[in-house]
């Protein structure tokens, strides 16, 4: 079955899809547009993980669009607060009747001939396919597989006479009051489920191959509360907002530059937490801040629970499981009801649907990305993709900002057909998730594009860097090509010199 032509085609209602959709309605109020989500609810990872305490690992304040000021005094938003903000966020910018939920594309073609793109998609609940065109696309998928998470297949997981249950599929009504429980991770969701858990649990054992570096943070904002008492709602959005946008990148550029103080730092912060209850060599980890994500501990849950006896840590190597549980390398045995595998993410781009530019499938791999928004080679298409060290959407936000600034430029000049070029070869061996080492990132590495070895090929991770780029910076720089042709680089700077400091800070 055929669907109507759109200008703008953007794939999934997550918290990019809607921002985009956002950033449109707002900019581009002309563009027809239509958002197609697999699942039958918007909310992307907000909507699909049910599993107890799931809340979100960055401050709501960078967290939440710069357009709609998230006014709780949570910093820590728990997930399904999260998703009543995004999809507030949809009604109140008349977005959601955009929205075909229940979609699944599978793949995406561009013809130069017809200059536009073809998605074949289908329907999840009949198997009917369908086709929808557009002159531009944009995806908003995020980076990992909705279906399954990454686990390993552990030697004698048969013979487990309890429940494994993984975080990503987690059952309406697990019982586990009174319940032994060994989670298996130590990222984000294994520090969440741990104390989560333990309120009700027999025990709760955490299970890691190696420790993280773990952060606690309150989960109230006194400042960001008296500034909301105090002064207009937007503006105290924004005066919290550049004040964590502000203390993450002090934060995260020491930890690059001066890593063994952080290290100290950091440990030290755990240490105090724990008072003498555990082991320091659970929580110290063997690489540098940073090189993996770091894991922020609500209002230091996680600590209150090994401190009371709740919870603990053991590092170790799985030999196999038994029946019981689990039979440690050491030969220690962990004796469990339920084993739940929070062992990471299997990331896919794209939704996992097949890229096809004139005939040829277009491989991410063999690709390098331009300003982190665009794919080299790839006509009339965006790619959401958020920070990885700082709040994902302060990224959606300014890359949302930019594909309509090309779009309103395209539309002003009569072009119908926007391509980067790479100009040298200057593909370089890093991908798009910057200078992290984590094991989701090199198990993907086939399937990531990469990034360049200077701008404006190269992941920066740098807020700052990118709000000057995708908000100022001339739209023609010498690498897009226009309707076969490459436009003049235009090196007029940005208007006012603290504009773009101004502009990332309180907004534009």
């Amino acid at each position: 079955m055929s669907e109507g032509h759109v200008d703008v085609l953007i794939v999934g209602a997550g918290v990019s899809g809607i921002g985009m959709a956002c950033h449109l309605k707002r900019e581009c109020p002309g563009k027809s547009f239509t958002i197609l989500e697999r699942r039958e609810s918007l909310g992307g990872t907000w909507d699909l993980f049910r599993y107890p305490g799931i809340r979100s690992d960055s401050d709501m304040y960078t967290f939440g669009y710069s357009f709609r000021p998230w006014t709780s005094d949570k910093v820590l938003a728990d997930g399904p607060s999260i998703k009543q903000y995004v999809s507030d966020t949809a009604a109140e910018n008349d977005v959601e009747k955009h929205i075909r939920y229940g979609v699944a594309v599978k793949r995406a073609e561009w013809s130069g001939t017809d200059r536009c793109w073809t998605l074949t998609a289908q329907q999840e609940a009949t198997g009917e396919t369908l086709t929808f065109t557009a002159s531009f696309m944009i995806g908003c998928t995020g980076y990992y597989n909705y279906d399954a998470g990454y686990k390993p297949d552990f030697p004698g997981e048969d013979s487990f006479r309890g429940q494994i249950v993984h975080p990503q599929h987690w059952p309406e009504h697990l019982d586990y009051a009174g319940k032994r429980v060994v989670v298996i991770g130590s990222g984000a969701t294994a520090v969440t489920l741990v104390p989560t858990m333990a309120e009700e649990a027999g025990h709760v054992t955490m299970l890691q191959r190696s420790p993280t570096y773990l952060i606690p943070l309150p989960s109230n904002d006194r400042l960001a509360m008296f500034f909301q008492r105090i002064l207009p709602a937007e503006t105290a959005y924004r005066l919290t907002r550049a004040r964590n946008v502000a203390v993450a990148r002090f934060l995260y550029n020491r930890s690059r530059r001066n890593p063994a103080i952080m290290r100290r730092l950091m440990l030290r912060l755990v240490r105090r937490q724990l008072d003498g209850k555990a082991d320091m060599s659970h929580f110290s980890p063997t690489y540098n801040p940073w090189d993996q994500r770091l894991c922020v501990v609500k209002d230091g849950d996680l600590f209150t629970a090994i401190r009371a006896g709740r919870a603990s840590v053991v590092t170790d190597h799985i030999d196999r499981f038994t029946e019981r549980g689990i039979r440690l390398k050491s030969g220690q045995q962990l004796v469990a009801d339920i084993i739940i595998p929070a062992t990471g993410l299997d990331i896919q781009m794209l939704g996992g649907m097949d890229l096809v530019v004139d005939g040829q499938p277009v491989v991410l791999r063999d690709r390098i990305v331009y300003k982190n928004v665009m794919v080299e080679g790839v006509p009339n298409a965006g790619m959401i993709f958020g920070y990885t060290n700082i709040s994902w959407t302060l990224k959606v936000d300014i890359a949302a900002e930019y594909l309509c600034r090309l779009l309103n430029y395209m539309d002003i000049r009569g072009k119908r057909v926007c391509i980067p070029r790479d100009t040298g070869d200057s593909r370089g061996e890093g991908t798009v998730m910057g200078g992290l080492d984590s094991g989701y990132i090199r198990r993907a590495d086939d399937r990531l594009p990469r990034q360049g070895s200077h701008d404006p090929w190269r992941v920066t991770q740098n807020y700052l860097a990118d709000v000057k780029t995708l908000r100022f910076d001339p739209i023609e720089d010498g690498y897009l090509e226009f309707d076969g042709a490459r436009a003049v680089e235009n090196t007029a700077p940005p208007t006012g010199f603290f504009q773009p400091l101004k502009s990332a800070l309180f907004g534009s």
